[in-house]
């Protein structure tokens, strides 16, 4: 037989506010097929990447007259899910669009504040950002990498103590701070945070990336970071994004 407790409902549970780390897709068009070939690409080359990722879906740069019968919401959630994304919400939409994302388990996050990011590629039909919520504290490896291993600080910065050798890669979706040589490939800001940086002790990298703007070896640095401490970050101009290294001052 069932015990009933009569103790209050306050002393059963608390609803307390808490902070979520979101990824958020801006849609730029509504054709599904686009977006779930332009996805698989970009993945291609980073499987797993997407572990289960809560995320937003935001139709603001969508047309204000689009109906909502034009955009397959349902086949868009199969083709996140697929990439390893969990859609919970969406963002922008119009009172019919809403009401269908609503009837699929959809929730409203119009008040979500979502950090741009420039796209690498026009044609890409879609850009990864970053909902803004509360910091996690940065990963620290105290070990070299050695070519082939990859280490990835999914929503937080990345601290390396040693050498990141060349042919190891290290991803971070904040800074990138490396206490040693910078020999292989550092990709800051990997899901669009624009403010993030990368520092090393000597920068010598295969490649340097932030937000997806990069710079490989085959452009080679001038002989006043080369080697030496430095750091980088993105700078914003009349002829779009570029990636700014400088030197790091004693």
């Amino acid at each position: 037989m069932p015990i009933v407790s009569e103790a209050s409902p306050s002393h059963c549970y608390d609803i307390k506010s808490a902070d979520l780390p979101l990824v958020a897709l801006l849609l730029k068009t509504s054709d599904i097929a686009a977006v779930s070939q332009a996805l698989s690409q970009q993945l291609s080359e980073s499987p797993g990447f997407f572990d289960n990722d809560p995320l937003v879906i935001d139709v603001t740069g969508l047309s204000v007259d689009l109906e909502a019968s034009t955009l397959d919401l349902a086949n868009l959630l199969n083709t996140l899910r697929e990439q390893g994304l969990v859609p919970l919400a969406i963002k922008g939409a119009h009172k019919e669009l809403l009401a269908m994302a609503q009837g699929i388990g959809l929730v409203d996050a119009s008040d979500a504040r979502i950090r741009r990011s420039v796209p690498v590629a026009e044609p890409s039909a879609l850009v990864p950002t970053v909902v803004e919520s509360g910091p996690l504290g940065a990963m620290v490896i105290d070990k070299p990498l050695r070519s082939g291993q990859q280490v990835y600080a999914k929503g937080r910065d990345l601290v390396v103590m040693a050498m990141v050798n060349p042919g190891a890669e290290v991803i971070a979706d904040g800074s990138i701070h490396i206490y040693g040589t910078l020999r292989g490939k550092a990709i800051a800001g990997a899901r669009g945070n624009t403010q993030a940086m990368i520092f090393a002790q000597s920068m010598e990298p295969e490649l340097i990336s932030i937000a997806g703007i990069y710079r490989t070896s085959e452009n080679p640095l001038p002989s006043e970071v080369l080697g030496l401490p430095a750091q980088v970050c993105l700078q914003s101009g009349a002829d779009g994004d570029k990636l700014l290294v400088t030197p790091l001052k004693p």
